[in-house]
């Protein structure tokens, strides 16, 4: 079943790239106590990411804090090195918090799969925006497919 407005987040955990290497990121960590604008993307270094989903976050973060968000983060199945080298050519900083979720793990758990093996992709991520508050969902904009209509930082933005 996929996630909702109202559900608790699900405790998968995830991994991040650090200067000392990987690292594991509980769920718990990431959300507890915190208001996080997450957005999920099919792939790193794919076009609609790199050019628009990715962007659109970093050029309004400071957007998102003074709205009371404590952490931006963006999901994708693909493995901690590839998340932390699509960070550095994005310029992320430590600005977007850069996940991976390496086996799709959180992706499955959340319903929130998108099947692209007849692309040669496999299983990935729908692309998606969403306020997650102490680990609750507060706002939640699910794209189909892979579309880019409704999961724009400044969609997230304009619900808050």
């Amino acid at each position: 079943m996929t996630i909702a407005v109202g559900d608790t987040v699900p405790d998968t955990g995830f991994s991040i790239m650090t200067t000392q290497g990987p690292e594991g990121l509980s769920s718990e960590d990431l959300f507890k106590g915190k208001t996080v604008a997450l957005f999920g993307v099919p792939g790193a270094f794919t076009p609609t990411c790199s050019a628009k989903h990715v962007p659109g976050f970093l050029a309004n973060a400071e957007a998102f804090k003074a709205k009371g968000v404590d952490t931006i983060a963006c999901v994708s199945v693909n493995d901690p090195f590839v998340m932390g080298a699509w960070g550095k050519d994005q310029n992320v900083g430590d600005t977007i918090t850069m996940l991976a979720d390496g086996s799709a793990n959180f992706a499955k758990a959340a319903g929130i799969e998108l099947d692209l093996t007849e692309r040669g992709l496999g299983m990935r991520c729908c692309r998606f925006s969403a306020i997650i508050e102490n680990g609750v969902v507060k706002i939640l904009n699910l794209e189909e497919g892979g579309a880019f209509e409704v999961s724009s930082a400044e969609d997230l933005l304009a619900a808050l």
